[in-house]
């Protein structure tokens, strides 16, 4: 079985960002109330006549920009006829001779290697309407008839499971941080068809289609999974026929859907009733410039401002929480701290309270403040987490919060005589610590925290402690 090579090829079809319809001026929300953003347009009246939305060519060019395709200047749409219940108009209104992008690709890393998967092209499509199987009803929903769609098409490239999965990863993050597509797999606004065959030569074996897969690690186990049936088929004398499967999550099998007896004509020609789009440099460039700051790019300032890279993976894996941290880049302010509030107490208050920060009362002014205190010791963690509700609940300053609450900030000479107190009363512990039980020091943070209730900076107790204790 070793001497088979897997090739696998991946459509991803991503729903771009838009406010409206990619040919009508409906809204684009087909998650929400079924059939209530459609107009004569998305239903395929005879005499309507699309008009193209602007801003899809725009979500197209930063994709092929940051996908390192190639952009095709001079492009039309092409229609793709083809009858089936989820297609009001009978035809598809698609780009099948002049893709906006080629010739890319996306770089993963795999066991420590780079490696290229090339993207053959990227076009820019209408979606059809939204199937419902109840029972045995089919129901439609004509909200997602004409949303903004782009199908990125790899070249052959991916020879497993784990990297179809690093590269829907990697293609994920780039789509969501240049606001190009939400990438909601869940939701049906980022969709994966894999192409998987095996062969022993350097010939291309024959090709099984899998649709309907509903998570990224579900792509990898359907690879994985296609694989090995293929392979046993083939080691049993049969013979394999082109079809289309789909992934059975709950038997991690791929099942049978249909047989590909011939080809698919789709009939493809030029749109007459959209004009050709051509695209000037000085557009491209105007359009690129207008690009979010990127996956990559977050992380390189993350890093180089010190946060940790456990943090920094966590920051980036949340967009609201990195676009928030992003607001303080040029403020001069403590990133660390800053990320470990957003990480830690803050993410815990806004969850459980389902708000975001932009609802409450902790605007960005009292944000940079709290950072500094805490940077300059002028408050603990303890006494945020005593102050947080107020915080985002009341619109008092935080000097006035502090004193409603009892606390004040122990300057650092009754701190180091709480100290040196608590060191005269443990004697016993004082000389197993200089006799090399270095435990011990934790205990004796505690007793101080205890002391102080929570009040005393931990950097600060740390510091006198151990001058203290050296004497």
């Amino acid at each position: 079985m070793d001497d088979y090579k897997t090739t696998v090829g991946i459509e991803v079809h991503a729903e771009l960002k838009t406010n409206t319809k990619i040919f009508s001026s409906s809204c684009n929300g087909y998650a929400n109330m079924a059939n209530t953003h459609v107009n004569v347009i998305d239903l395929g009246y005879p005499g309507t006549l699309p008009t193209l939305n602007e801003e899809v060519i725009k979500k197209a060019i930063k994709a092929a920009y940051i996908l390192n395709c190639q952009i095709n200047k001079r492009m039309h749409f092409d229609r793709k006829n083809y009858f089936y219940p989820d297609l009001p108009k009978g035809y598809q209104i698609t780009q099948a001779r002049t893709p906006i992008g080629v010739d890319g690709y996306v770089e993963i890393e795999i066991n420590g290697t780079k490696k290229k998967i090339g993207i053959h092209d990227i076009h820019i499509e209408e979606d059809t309407c939204k199937s419902i199987h109840y029972n045995n009803s089919s129901l439609l929903d004509f909200n997602r008839a004409g949303v903004p769609l782009i199908e990125i098409v790899t070249k052959p490239d991916i020879a497993s499971g784990k990297e179809a999965v690093l590269y829907l990863e990697k293609l994920r993050e780039l789509l969501l941080y240049a606001d190009i597509s939400d990438c909601k797999i869940e939701e049906g606004s980022m969709r994966c068809d894999v192409n998987v065959s095996v062969s022993k030569t350097s010939e291309l074996g024959t090709k099984i289609e899998i649709k309907n897969i509903g998570s990224i690690s579900n792509v990898g186990l359907a690879v994985d999974m296609e694989t090995k049936r293929q392979i046993e088929l083939l080691e049993g004398g049969n013979t394999l026929h082109e079809e289309t499967r789909r992934f059975d999550e709950k038997g991690n099998r791929t099942v049978l859907m249909r047989v590909k007896e011939t080809g698919n004509d789709y009939r493809y020609f030029p749109e007459a009733d959209i004009p050709f789009v051509v695209l000037t440099d000085d557009y491209i460039e105007k359009v690129v410039k207008d690009m979010p700051m990127l996956f990559s790019e977050r992380r390189d300032i993350y890093l180089k401002n010190g946060i940790s890279e456990i943090n920094v993976n966590k920051i980036l894996q949340n967009r609201t929480i990195s676009d928030y941290l992003n607001r303080y880049l040029d403020k001069h302010i403590n990133l660390v701290i800053a990320s470990n509030l957003l990480l830690g107490d803050i993410a815990n208050y806004i969850n459980k309270n389902n708000v975001t920060m932009d609802d409450t009362c902790f605007n960005e002014d009292k944000f940079i403040q709290v950072v500094n205190m805490l940077d300059q010791g002028d408050m603990s963690s303890k006494m945020f987490k005593e102050i947080i509700n107020d915080l985002f609940e009341s619109n008092d300053d935080i000097n006035t919060l502090l004193q409603r609450h009892g606390i004040t900030k122990l300057e650092e000479d009754d701190l180091k005589a709480i100290i040196q107190n608590i060191i005269n009363s443990n004697q016993d512990n004082v000389l197993a610590y200089k006799n090399g039980n270095d435990r011990l020091f934790k205990y004796f943070v505690g007793q101080v925290m205890k002391e102080t209730k929570g009040s005393a900076d931990p950097l600060l107790v740390n510091k006198i402690l151990q001058e203290e204790l050296m004497k």
